[in-house]
């Protein structure tokens, strides 16, 4: 025995060294396979899975080792993806004041349900965009990844960039009241200030950067239409993510605050209501991506009438809704980038799976609402490599539907199995 190996013995004896743990293997039987990466199905596919990834899809053979999970009686796609969620807020109300009436105790906790209805809706990993009390989305992705609670995998923004008293604020409120500082720490006013409150969310944990180039639909005094940061301010965003290998994404309503981001090189714009041909052609050009929540309107409308929220919100959302299916259709047939985001927290999150008919009635084909919540999300988010398929090498997230979702997209409303890293969630 080499001195090495007495070496290394000695070290696993005393359990100063691990010794290496065996892969654990199981299996999934999937009756129909949804190949996001080829836009076509597959049938009677065996998926080998090792320590939460998948080792190999083949087609099926009873194996010799590991159990088998049948779901051989349904159609199986990879977790599916939102890009637009606010998990680690308080849910939309007509109170204006409402982010105000809840202990960061209060929404740690409240955070953890959303995560939870959220994979148990079928979306094994999100994107979120932004919360209030900063920060809560940073504990809340750190807890799912410490397995604390189960949720999604997260990628974060830690707090909004926004200009003072622009759509990323607390909005509303009389002008002697005082907005703690946890709810501002996003607030820039030029370039410079911008390129230090990136730095400073990039050091507690963000993920990458939301910039609020725009008015917003849900924030009192401020229009979409209406830029509210410079190309200057923006650019400093994106160059700081880039020292950070992260990205930039904004919240643009309006059409010339969407082209003033893009020309800014975001990765991404959220929401694009009010988007003109200009603007789709330079998100072609520039390869970015569109995000557009074109189910949340009739969400807004439906319940705002019910519950009386403020007149400002139910004219904004009147002026955007419409206008922003019109640019989704005309953004899909121009073959600009889309993701699949929803903007869930302003409806109740675990229903996220209602805006894939929505997509398909303005414009896209089944197999493209799916692929834009799994290869083109994960594409987004650099993530590629890891989720958005079932394939060898990415992790063993997986959904299973009785019904055909080629057939009827609204089945992905109907989630039967979900699967996380191999774990069967439900």
């Amino acid at each position: 025995m080499t001195i090495l190996k007495r070496m290394l013995c000695a070290l696993f004896a005393t359990g100063l060294l691990a010794a290496p743990a065996l892969a654990e293997t199981s299996y999934v039987r999937a009756g129909r396979l949804i190949d996001t990466e080829s836009g076509k199905v597959l049938t009677d596919r065996l998926i080998r899975i090792e320590n939460g990834r998948i080792a190999a899809v083949t087609p099926y053979a009873t194996p010799a080792d590991g159990k088998v999970l049948d779901w051989s009686g349904f159609t199986v796609l990879p977790g599916l993806i939102d890009m637009h969620t606010h998990l680690s807020d308080w849910g939309q109300t007509s109170n204006v004041a409402e982010p105000l009436l809840h202990s960061s105790e209060d929404i740690a906790l409240v955070g953890a349900k959303n995560a939870r209805d959220t994979l148990n809706a079928g979306f094994t990993s999100v994107r979120d965009v932004g919360t209030f009390r900063a920060f809560g989305d940073v504990s809340l992705r750190n807890a799912i990844e410490a397995e604390y609670i189960e949720g999604p995998r997260m990628a974060v923004a830690g707090a909004y960039i926004t200009v003072p008293g622009g759509g990323g604020e607390v909005t509303g409120m009389a002008p002697d009241v005082q907005i703690p500082a946890i709810m501002r720490m996003g607030v820039a006013a030029g370039p410079e200030e911008v390129r230090a409150k990136s730095r400073m969310l990039f050091q507690r944990g963000a993920d990458f950067l939301k910039v609020i180039a725009t008015g917003a639909v849900l924030a009192a005094g401020t229009e979409p239409g209406a830029p509210e940061m410079t190309e200057a301010e923006i650019r400093a965003a994106v160059d700081e993510a880039a020292r950070y290998k992260s990205y930039v994404t904004a919240h643009a309503h309006g059409a010339e605050g969407i082209k003033i981001a893009l020309n800014a090189d975001v990765r991404s714009i959220e929401h694009a209501s009010l988007i003109d041909d200009e603007a789709i052609a330079l998100a072609k050009k520039k390869g970015a991506w569109l995000v557009m929540d074109v189910y949340n309107g009739d969400f807004i409308d439906e319940m705002g009438k019910a519950e009386h929220w403020p007149e400002e919100i139910m004219r904004k959302n009147h002026e955007t809704t419409d206008a922003q299916r019109v640019g989704f259709r005309k953004a899909v047939a121009a073959g600009v980038k889309i993701a699949y985001g929803t903007d869930a927290g302003v409806f109740p999150h675990g229903l996220n799976a209602r805006q894939f008919k929505y997509m398909v009635r303005h414009g896209m084909t089944p197999m493209q609402a799916i692929q834009s919540a799994t290869t083109s999300a994960a594409a987004l988010m650099g993530k590629s490599a890891e989720v958005g398929v079932i394939a060898p090498g990415r992790f063993a997230d997986m959904v299973a539907v009785a019904a055909d979702p080629l057939a009827d997209v609204s089945a992905l409303e109907r989630i039967d199995h979900v699967m996380k890293g191999g774990k069967l969630i439900r």
